[in-house]
């Protein structure tokens, strides 16, 4: 029996999630495009790591990981 490994989002759906979730309180100096590339959603980790909290450091390593999937 194969098991199939849990998807992951990817990182489109991550980059609209860290603007919904966080961007008033990290992203506030960014714009979220609207067909975000995988440099896009790298370029907006630094500011969920600095400006945001627990949460949105997590969601900031989720989007890496799934950007290095993309490529």
């Amino acid at each position: 029996m194969k098991t199939e490994p849990a998807t992951q989002p990817d990182f489109v759906t991550l980059y609209r999630r860290a603007f919904a979730e966080f961007g008033a309180m990290a992203l506030w100096s960014s714009r979220a495009v609207p067909d975000p590339t995988p440099a896009d959603a790298l370029a907006i980790t630094h500011s969920l790591r600095v400006e945001g909290n627990l949460q949105a450091r997590r969601l900031a390593e989720q989007i890496e990981q799934a950007c290095r999937a993309a490529v």
